[in-house]
């Protein structure tokens, strides 16, 4: 499987490191606000890039670039995904991984083995709401254990949370961070409405409105910053 997406530079992917993100089709969520919504609905229509071009083009910027990010979609469904880590690490690069945390045990075994530098997963609700908030009927229990293997081994990693009015309250805040639980990094992202959303004309939540949310989680021993807005 392939990648089908590629952002050559970021400057925002992965803190101060000039990083390459890389993109890749499928997901087993249906969030309504996902903004790649053709990655995860059509990933069989989406072009392939192949992945000798992109390991050509880290080891010519080898002492320019500083990371790359594997992000989606949902990275973990690549069946070869570990392969092309090694790969990647092979020339030197730190690595972060974009996840629902979904698939835990394959990102447990990417930590384990030191194949990843990073992880930002998302937290998509409050559980009660998690089912309706990502558009499938799911177990949960993968998510709460890859919330909790990172917050008990202190992992490098952060949390983060696009906010849309028709799915975020104060309560649902509130009961995301009494489960989330006291951590350092955990982002309040704006919602953007373009043509690639699964569902379209939702709502961002205004930023009056995010800077309370940021005070729920504050309170709650939670490092909120709002990302954005």
């Amino acid at each position: 499987m392939d990648f089908c997406g590629w952002e050559k530079l970021s400057l925002v992917d992965y803190d101060d490191n000039l990083t390459t993100t890389l993109f890749m089709a499928g997901c087993p969520f249906r969030c309504p606000f996902c903004h790649n919504g053709d990655l995860v609905l059509r990933p069989d229509l989406v072009v392939p890039i192949p992945f000798e071009e992109i390991m050509e083009y880290l080891a010519k910027r080898k002492g320019v670039l500083d990371a790359v990010c594997i992000s989606g979609g949902e990275p973990t469904l690549m069946p070869d995904l570990e392969e092309k880590i090694k790969a990647i690490k092979s020339l030197g690069y730190l690595v972060k991984l974009d996840t629902n945390g979904y698939n835990p045990d394959i990102v447990i075994r990417f930590i384990q083995n030191h194949l990843i530098d990073y992880v930002a997963m998302d937290i998509k609700n409050s559980k009660q709401k998690y089912q309706a908030t990502i558009g499938v009927n799911i177990d949960i229990a993968p998510i709460e254990k890859m919330v909790d293997y990172l917050q008990t081994t202190g992992f490098p990693h952060e949390f983060r949370t696009t906010l849309v009015k028709e799915f975020h309250e104060e309560q649902d805040i509130r009961e995301m961070g009494q489960w989330i639980g006291k951590t350092d990094r955990f982002f309040l992202q704006q919602f953007v409405d373009n043509d690639h959303c699964i569902i379209k004309g939702l709502h961002a939540v205004p930023y009056e409105q995010a800077v309370i949310f940021q005070q729920i989680l504050n309170a709650l021993q939670i490092n909120a910053v709002l990302r954005g807005y």
